[in-house]
């Protein structure tokens, strides 16, 4: 990408002539194409590309950001960052010192997704949705493909210069039945670091994904109250991100004094066999990376060790103002958003315990599996399973109705009493916060077993 080059070069002498604590410049060229079904129907398909940038100036505590679509905007723009963040700028400054980096990142794949023609995507969804509709009492059916790939570089006024390169791809496929009133549906997710031919080869889950829609609409629903539940991972996956993980971005934290005293480093939310980690140093995955998007390198940070809270997830800034590590948290969706702190591949590490002996002595319990959705607030959470079966007297039994869980994240954390040996990471999912979204996340688990899990049912 010789004209960003250019222009990032250029950038990076003018800084020099500007009055800040801090500037920095993201400029970025990126292409994408998408396609989706609905129903029997194709309903868009498209490609597109994009270039631009944005300056982001620090100013006695304040921040000024400006974006731009036109790359010989980007200098006349450091100006306005800088007024913008003097307006904003009422205290003594505070950013985490970070050595700078120059560095070249290549995205690691062999061909660019986007550079598959249309055609072919169009052909494989096809198959794809006659699959789907092969199945009776089908009452409609979504289909989302997307990809991308990113070309960014990142500069800033201590003499960072960094280029990275990032592919994307993701499918996600509903099938909803019914039959009378009653309505069910059933959902697979895929996505990867940009390698399509993950997403390829699926005919045989994508017909057991709609059959398992109408086996819904004639399984039993589950009568609320309290089980010893255990989660499969995708769904424990979910959980630790969305219940957890997001208590863990310490702008969250900074921000809430009532989340100060919850969340302090060295209190106990769970057993020594607990541990909750999050790295953008897991090769391969969706959220991970060499550098965040403010040139810092990417860490491996425990969050809890051993049912201790020891970390969270920081920006320059954040980490600065509560006087802890960087550990490279701070990412935004694209130039036209500053980075604000979010995971990247979240999970909880892998115990002992094998499958089997984690159901052996359930007399009745629930295993659920995969998801639709939830909400969070605070520590209070709730959950929707995709996929659900009765635990009778230690074996997997009826297949239910999706079942709903909620309850307090941190007695829930407590209430782990025993962690797999199996750890599997979705990456079919996208993170939403501040208006960016869907960020490239992955979250995991192994399967997990939590006693006096409240479920909500007949």
């Amino acid at each position: 990408m010789p004209e960003i080059e250019d222009i990032a070069s250029r950038i990076a002498g003018e800084f020099k002539k500007h009055k800040a604590e801090y500037i920095e410049a993201h400029l970025e060229q990126s292409s994408s194409s998408h396609i989706a079904y609905r129903g029997r129907k194709l309903e868009s398909i498209g490609k597109s590309s994009s270039i631009g940038g944005n300056i982001r100036a620090y100013v006695k505590g304040g921040w000024g950001f400006t974006s731009f679509n036109k790359l010989d905007e980007a200098i006349s723009r450091i100006e306005l960052a800088i007024e913008q963040a003097q307006l904003a700028g009422r205290e003594e400054g505070k950013l985490a010192v970070v050595p700078p980096v120059i560095d070249k990142v290549p995205s690691g794949i062999d061909r660019n997704p986007v550079d598959i023609p249309l055609s072919a995507k169009k052909q494989l969804l096809d198959e794809y949705n006659d699959i789907i509709w092969q199945t009776p009492k089908l009452q409609t059916s979504v289909i989302g493909y997307g990809d991308g790939y990113k070309k960014s570089i990142f500069i800033n006024s201590s003499g960072s210069f960094i280029k990275q390169e990032r592919a994307d791809v993701t499918l996600r496929l509903t099938a909803v039945a019914t039959d009378g009133n009653e309505v069910q549906q059933a959902n697979l997710s895929i996505g990867s670091r940009g390698d399509f031919n993950q997403i390829q080869n699926l005919h045989r889950q994508i017909a057991e994904m709609a059959k398992h829609s109408v086996e819904l609409l004639s399984a039993p629903q589950v009568k609320g109250g309290e089980y010893t539940v255990v989660l499969d991972p995708v769904l424990a996956g979910v959980f630790v991100h969305e219940a957890f993980g997001h208590l863990s971005e310490s702008d969250f934290v900074y921000e809430n004094e009532s989340m100060r005293q919850i969340m302090t480093l060295g209190k106990e939310f769970g057993g020594r066999h607990l541990n909750i980690i999050d790295s953008a140093l897991v090769p391969g995955l969706r959220g991970s990376y060499k550098y965040d998007d403010e040139g810092v390198p990417a860490t491996k940070t425990y969050l809890i060790h051993e049912g201790k809270l020891v970390g969270r997830l920081h920006s320059r800034e954040t980490s600065a103002r509560m006087g802890e590590k960087p550990t490279g948290n701070a990412r935004a969706i694209s130039y036209r958003y500053p980075p604000i702190v979010r995971m990247t591949n979240t999970y909880i590490e892998p115990g002992t315990v094998a499958f089997n002996d984690m159901i052996a002595d359930i007399k009745e319990g629930v295993y659920a599996k995969n998801w639709y959705g939830g909400t969070t607030s605070m520590e209070m959470f709730t959950f929707s399973a995709g996929e659900a079966y009765m635990i009778r007297n230690g074996k997997i039994a009826e297949l239910l109705r999706p079942v709903v869980l909620s309850g307090n994240v941190f007695t829930t954390l407590k209430n782990i009493d025993a962690i797999g040996n199996d750890l599997d990471m979705n990456q079919g999912g996208g993170c939403g916060k501040g208006e960016q979204s869907p960020l490239p996340v992955s979250n995991g688990s192994p399967h997990i077993r939590i006693r006096r899990c409240l479920v909500g049912g007949a």
